[in-house]
C-alpha cells in the first residue's frame, strides 16, 4: 500500500479531518464527514477517530480502508 501524500498550504498549520476526506475526494462534501466517520474505521497515528473536525498537522498518517495519508 502506496502511502499518498497531501500537502497544506506553507500559510496554513493544520486541516481538519473532514477537509482532508474531501479533498482525497472521499466525500464529495464537508458535510457529508460526520455520516462517513460513523460508516468508516478512520485512523488518525494509529489511534481511531470519529471527529470530524480533528486537527490534522505536517507529519499526521491518516488510515481509511485501504488508503494512507501523510500530511506534509
Amino acid at each position: 500500500m502506496a502511502v499518498k501524500v497531501v500537502k497544506i498550504h506553507e500559510s496554513e498549520e493544520y486541516i481538519t479531518l473532514n477537509v482532508l476526506l474531501k479533498i482525497v475526494d472521499l466525500i464529495p462534501t464537508g458535510g457529508m464527514a460526520k455520516i462517513f466517520l460513523a460508516e468508516n474505521d478512520v485512523y488518525v497515528n494509529g489511534e481511531k477517530e470519529n471527529r470530524r473536525g480533528r486537527k490534522l498537522y505536517r507529519g499526521d498518517i491518516v488510515k481509511v480502508s485501504k488508503a494512507e495519508f501523510l500530511i506534509k
